[in-house]
């Protein structure tokens, strides 16, 4: 895999990160000002679940594909934390940390998720720019 499919998957793991942080703190406010909106699929937490399993594959590609470039094991450290903190938060945040922890550890999550991938990304541009 090149070096911009790992760049272009760091963006997207960003991308789904903030989409879950987004969902979390949206939901709500969008569930009181458009009641309708609770007929769908978003507010339920199969869809919290659905998010984690997009963004482990993606995060686990384009943290490996870029730790193996800069060696950094910072990244290695944020990339698991968060990945570790959005699993726990979305199987079992609900029933051990209630609605609101839940969304707090998954924000916290997700932008843990987000500095590893964006640490990546600047980490990987600049080794491009060196090498």
């Amino acid at each position: 895999m090149t070096n911009t499919a790992q760049l272009a998957l760091d963006r997207l793991a960003i991308g789904v990160s903030a989409l879950c942080a987004v969902h979390c703190v949206a939901t709500p406010i969008l569930l009181v000002l458009l009641p309708s909106l609770s007929a769908l699929p978003i507010a339920d937490h199969h869809f919290h679940e659905m998010l984690v399993w997009v963004v482990l594959p993606t995060s686990a590609v384009a943290v490996t594909l870029g730790c193996k470039r800069h060696k950094d094991t910072k990244v290695w450290l944020l990339a698991l934390t968060g990945l570790a903190v959005l699993m726990v938060s979305a199987f079992f945040g609900h029933d051990f940390l209630g609605e609101v922890g839940e969304k707090i550890a998954t924000l916290i999550g997700a932008l843990i998720v987000a500095l590893a991938h964006w640490r990546n990304f600047k980490l990987c541009r600049k080794k491009q720019c060196c090498d």
